[in-house]
């Protein structure tokens, strides 16, 4: 179990904050196909063991996320359809500084959509409670039940928590963490350590921004519980909420939030006071469609570095040879609308070529030649992520009979929907 549990938490550091494109939701059909997939791998697959070493979760991990990458540059390549030449047709927002504001294209074709600047003074702030650095080991709290009233954004509520003969500083602040972020009422809680075996409770409002008529976004406070609440320090306000500070067209705003819609066209996520003035507008077709193919090759990059990783601990090459062998198998004719590779199998893009070759009268080859490069990459790319293990180092125990292969699905492991038994 300790195994896996050092698999997830290399997933949650390593990936866990690129969760949450649009295109990561799935209809059930997809899901329903993918699980058909990973029945079809199952059914398919002997029986086998592998070199118990300690990078073997991290490379399953590796490959699945770096498939996913593809899927989802892919997904954004083709607006939702098969062919790439659709991209000519989607409004594709685009910012000068995108570190400081990211923006995406929200309206429809008819909405409005002139560009305009902006210029970003300050985001904006949640509010942040900092409580009392309390020792571990001490015992600050007497054995009884205690509560503090809640109030946030015109609602009140009333936490109630026990202390047990015996429970530790480190123990009540722990169950006051999880009691407010199960109670789901708009506020994160932490725990800060300061080094010297001691803890203080962190808590920050999920919302940013402040309207004229209020003075916080939430409040603690307590008469029963005073000197408990004392002893926390809880309510002691480190950070006032504050809103966002910028420009649009040299005209000064404020915003609650760092997201926000200008004119029902742009979606605007303020990410950082900017450097100047930002430029907001659409590409045009061209820089759309180059854009959207150097992410789906900088995705495909990515597997081939994983690949390389793994070729150089294990040398085993079966995934590197498996990816790179599209380039090199279409490298003439990607080679004529820009897309060329380097010495390890990494491709690049020439924009002025691929515009070339679109606007130059050979605008239906480069389409057929990048669908052809979409379709292979997502093939593999899909293989890879619903089976994974295919691609490490392993000894084969057992074959299945042929013609008489069953689903076992009680065998689907964390990684592929394969049986991984660290006893073998």
């Amino acid at each position: 179990m300790s195994r896996i549990d050092t698999a997830y938490n290399y997933f949650m550091t390593t990936y866990g904050g690129s969760i949450g494109s649009k295109y990561e939701s799935h209809k059930k059909s997809e899901l329903r196909d993918t699980y058909n997939k990973i029945i079809k791998a199952n059914k398919e697959s002997p029986l086998y063991k592998f070199n118990n070493t300690e990078d073997i979760g991290q490379f399953a991990i590796d490959i699945k996320e770096s498939a996913n990458a593809v899927a989802l540059s892919i997904s954004n390549l083709g607006a939702g359809k098969d062919d790439i030449s659709s991209v000519m047709e989607k409004r594709i927002a685009n910012s000068s500084q995108p570190d400081s504001v990211d923006v995406v294209y929200v309206g429809d074709s008819e909405s409005e959509s002139d560009s305009f600047t902006i210029e970003v003074d300050a985001l904006a702030e949640p509010q942040i409670n900092r409580g009392n650095f309390l020792p571990a080991d001490g015992h600050d709290f007497e054995e009884g039940q205690y509560s503090f009233d809640l109030d946030i954004r015109n609602h009140s509520y009333e936490f109630q928590f026990n202390v047990n003969s015996g429970e530790t500083n480190l123990n009540v602040q722990n169950k006051l963490v999880r009691l407010l972020n199960t109670s789901d009422v708009g506020l994160n809680a932490t725990l800060l350590p300061n080094g010297r075996n001691g803890n203080a409770i962190e808590i920050t409002s999920k919302a940013t921004g402040i309207s004229e008529n209020e003075d916080f976004l939430f409040n603690i406070s307590s008469t029963i519980s005073w000197r408990e609440l004392h002893t926390l320090g809880i309510d002691n306000v480190v950070q006032q909420p504050s809103n966002s500070s910028f420009k649009l067209n040299g005209n000064p705003h404020e915003s609650l939030s760092n997201t926000f819609t200008v004119n029902k066209a742009f979606e605007l996520n303020l990410k950082a006071p900017s450097n100047g003035i930002i430029e907001i507008g659409l590409m045009n077709d061209t820089e759309a469609l180059s854009n959207g193919v150097d992410q789906m090759l900088n995705s495909y990059n990515g597997m081939i570095d994983v690949g390389l990783r793994y070729t150089d601990a294990h040398q085993n090459r079966t995934l590197f040879n498996e990816i790179s062998s599209i380039a090199k198998n279409m490298a003439g004719r990607l080679s004529e609308i820009g897309i060329n590779a380097d010495s390890l199998g990494h491709l690049s893009l020439d924009n002025v070529t691929l515009s070339d070759a679109i606007n130059n009268g050979n605008r239906e080859n480069t389409f057929a030649t990048l669908n052809e490069l979409k379709s292979a990459i997502r093939g593999a790319a899909s293989k890879a992520s619903i089976n994974p293990m295919a691609y490490v180092d392993k000894s084969i125990v057992e074959y299945k009979n042929p013609g008489k292969t069953l689903a076992a699905p009680y065998a689907t492991s964390q990684y592929s929907g394969m049986m991984v038994n660290y006893g073998l």
